[in-house]
């Protein structure tokens, strides 16, 4: 039985959601080309980020809508293939970014991003063995995150399949979307104050430990430049040439490991608000999306702990993971055009005539 398909005002919701999206992504790029003419800097890499959520959103509306479930099957599949070669092909500095977190950059992300994907297809489709397989898949991320050593991935991936399975009691999105975000931003909130050193001494020890002191020192530069140029910023792309802790590591890859310092850095408060607002869009996309409520509180999960590794590591600097995290949200929002879902009753919070909330 598929899902009630129209429901009064979810076009017109969804309409608003996109069209925010559009001014939001827009929004970025131009900040950045300001903040780059205005300090000599290389807005390439934010453009082609921008650029690789759009794409990746339309392409998850369109291959969503087309398949249901198997579009969410074949990303994952893709992911975690994407993943392999991250590992196998990584050239990690070593002061840098090694650490007990282990892979806090592609591998990790795109570990995230398909065990998400693998929870959002089971929650897809009402067929046992598909559902079955599916989770399968997600437990088998979680322990292809173990095996290539990384704690954050394997800590993520093991709450994303949690929070999945829990996601069926959930009867009001907007307050489980409300809590993702709130963690998003405490998680961002303990780097910075890391980097500021507020913390008490024995809690900023611990926490150095795994961060290590080498991506606390880059942290502690990005807010010095970040006070330095608290509105444009030093420019992005500009933090390597301008942090003496990255100019003092062999093989530097110029970054500060934590993508709200790095926009702070290099584009300023108005770049710090400008990331929130992407994040916020995502989120403000899957409360209009017309899929169950399951579904769409594990794609949240999936992005939060994506943005959580962000937070200590340089996850979105690659156009793969930001492209997945745009496809995630394109499938999690999608309006099937066929019958490939659940029936009404695996999302409590959805009754005919009704918005989910």
């Amino acid at each position: 039985m598929a899902e009630t398909a129209a429901r009064p005002g979810s076009r017109d919701q969804r309409s608003t959601a996109d069209a925010t999206g559009v001014v939001v992504l827009g929004a970025c790029a131009v900040w950045a080309l300001v903040s780059a003419t205005a300090r000599d800097g290389r807005p390439e890499g934010v453009l082609l980020a921008v650029l690789a959520v759009a794409a990746g959103h339309a392409g998850g509306r369109i291959s969503g809508a087309l398949l249901p479930a198997g579009a969410f099957a074949c990303a994952s599949v893709a992911g975690v293939a994407l993943a392999a070669v991250s590992v196998a092909t990584s050239d990690v500095p070593g002061a840098g970014t090694t650490s007990p977190l282990g892979h806090t950059g592609a591998a990790a992300a795109l570990l995230i991003l398909t065990t998400g994907a693998a929870c959002c297809g089971a929650w897809s489709t009402d067929r046992p063995a598909a559902r079955i397989g599916l989770r399968l898949l997600a437990a088998g991320i979680t322990v292809a995150a173990a095996a290539v050593g990384s704690t954050a991935a394997l800590v993520a991936c093991a709450g994303i399949v949690l929070l999945s399975v829990a996601a069926a009691r959930m009867r009001r999105r907007t307050v489980g979307l409300a809590g993702l975000a709130l963690v998003t931003a405490l998680v961002s909130g303990v780097s910075l104050a890391v980097a500021e050193d507020v913390l008490p001494h024995e809690l900023t020890v611990s926490l150095e430990g795994p961060l290590t002191q080498h991506r606390v020192l880059l942290w502690q530069d990005a807010v010095d430049l970040a006070k330095d140029e608290p509105v444009l910023g030093s420019g992005p792309g500009r933090f390597g040439e301008l942090s003496v802790t990255a100019g003092q590591t062999l093989d530097s890859d110029g970054r500060p490991h934590s993508a709200p310092l790095q926009q702070a850095a290099e584009q300023g408060v108005v770049g710090v608000v400008l990331l929130a607002a992407a994040f916020g869009w995502l989120l403000l996309s899957l409360s209009r999306a017309p899929r169950g409520t399951p579904l769409v509180l594990t794609a949240a999960a999936t992005l939060s702990a994506l943005a959580a590794v962000a937070a200590v590591g340089n996850a979105l600097s690659f156009t793969p993971v930001t492209a997945g995290a745009g496809l995630l949200v394109g499938l999690s929002t999608a309006r099937p055009l066929n019958d490939d879902l659940p029936p009404p009753h695996t999302d409590p919070s959805v009754r005919p005539g009704r918005l989910p909330q």
